[in-house]
């Protein structure tokens, strides 16, 4: 637990309302940062920390989350409200940030369950629209400019995850190891850049509390700048995974649901950002590099879980996933190459 005199001492000066009594309660949901509800009287915050333990390079970005939030509060794309960052391990352990706590709905199912065929429709083609405006923010207007580097995304990307499966390996993948053999060599053409959240799925999004909008974007730890395609698709892997591959609907009849298709949510997404219809041999590197980037995640968690360094107790099972998103990649490309039937 946090050091709960330590915390209230330093964010005595820093956030309104911190007269009244402080209680501190661990929140579920998440699979890297540890994140704690504050609750000081009436008022809430939610503080995020660098998980305690050895962990890998550039894992665990606090204070990237920090910027890029605080960043975006300037354009519609919706954050919570950011108030501090603390680099001072002396506080409570590691670094952390605060923000708002947003009061609404988290649906952990891509597939809206708990929604009629109405609400789907009209949630879905919000988030369209929130990604969309994100990926069309001006980074260097909300002073983003030096938040990622510039050329090569897929290039960079595809070496950081390889490396980062590789540290992170606990049994050996066949469809991995032929991704990482893959992907580089059948990278597409173009190189826009655009901030990208890194971690776009439903389960990061808080939803109104009774209508079908987005309220607020979490979970900015993988953010930088880089290809908006590459976003886009790993957002989209929720059409080409099952709910019990990762968090997919995959299996799901989305005409009956009110979900729209693979292809139509794609042409909203470029309707809306201005681009044109997205070559289908390019859209399938995507996915598989999404899947691939996904597969080396879920690796990390597996790894964690094993280290014992892990935010959630349902980290081992999340992490065994890694083989079967792997699989699925591999299988597309399979497919796109006419290797299989």
């Amino acid at each position: 637990m946090l050091n709960e005199e330590a915390l209230r001492q330093y964010l005595r000066d820093r956030l309104p309302g911190t007269d009244r009594p402080l209680s501190i309660e661990p929140l579920r949901g998440g699979q890297s940062n540890p994140t704690f509800l504050l609750r000081f009287g009436s008022r809430s915050y939610v503080l995020r920390k660098r998980p305690d333990g050895t962990l890998l390079p550039s894992a665990h970005a606090v204070d990237r989350e920090y910027r890029v939030i605080s960043a975006l509060a300037k354009t519609d794309v919706p954050v919570p409200g950011t108030y501090c960052y603390c680099d001072d391990s002396d506080v409570i352990g590691t670094p952390f940030f605060v923000m708002d706590y947003v009061d609404g709905r988290v649906f952990r199912d891509p597939a809206l369950p708990e929604l009629d065929r109405r609400e789907r429709a009209a949630l879905w083609d919000d988030i369209n629209s929130v990604i969309a405006q994100l990926h069309g923010v001006d980074y260097d207007a909300v002073g983003l400019s030096g938040y990622g580097k510039s050329g090569n995304y897929f290039e960079r990307q595809i070496g950081r995850w390889t490396r980062q499966y590789r540290a992170s390996e606990t049994e050996r993948i066949e469809s991995m190891d032929r991704l990482i053999d893959w992907l580089p060599a059948n990278i597409p053409p173009g190189d826009d850049t655009s901030i990208v959240h890194g971690d776009f799925r439903i389960d990061n999004l808080i939803v109104h509390s009774a209508e079908p909008r987005v309220i607020a974007v979490l979970d900015w730890e993988l953010s930088t700048l880089g290809s908006p395609l590459a976003d886009f698709s790993y957002h989209m892997m929720a059409w080409r995974l099952t709910q019990q591959q990762f968090r997919g609907m995959a299996q799901c009849d989305l005409a009956a649901l009110g979900i729209p298709g693979e292809r139509d949510y794609m042409r909203a997404y470029c309707r809306r950002t201005g681009r044109d219809d997205i070559d289908a041999r390019d859209w399938e590197f995507y996915m598989a590099f999404s899947m691939f980037r996904m597969a080396s995640i879920l690796q990390g968690i597996a790894r964690r879980a094993i280290d014992g360094t892990s935010a959630d107790p349902d980290a081992g099972e999340v992490g065994k996933r890694a083989r079967a998103v792997a699989d699925v990649a591999w299988t597309h490309v399979e497919r796109m190459l006419g290797t299989r039937g």
